[in-house]
């Protein structure tokens, strides 16, 4: 399994991103870009999609 790891095209200069690899069947795996060697969370692709999904429309606007 290769690691794939992306950053949204929406990340600005401040650092403060997210990565998702995309080399994992069936898991979506997040980490901070800040921290590489940190956590990692893992979530079910059916998830992931429903919370970029909720993102896209605002849900989570202030």
């Amino acid at each position: 399994m290769t690691e794939r790891w992306i950053k949204s095209s929406h990340s600005g200069t401040q650092g403060d991103c997210v990565e998702v690899d995309t080399g994992v069947p069936d898991s979506v795996p997040v980490r901070d870009s800040k921290k590489p060697h940190g956590p990692i969370l893992t979530f079910e692709p059916a998830t992931w999609n429903t919370f970029l999904t909720s993102v896209k429309v605002g849900d989570f606007d202030a």
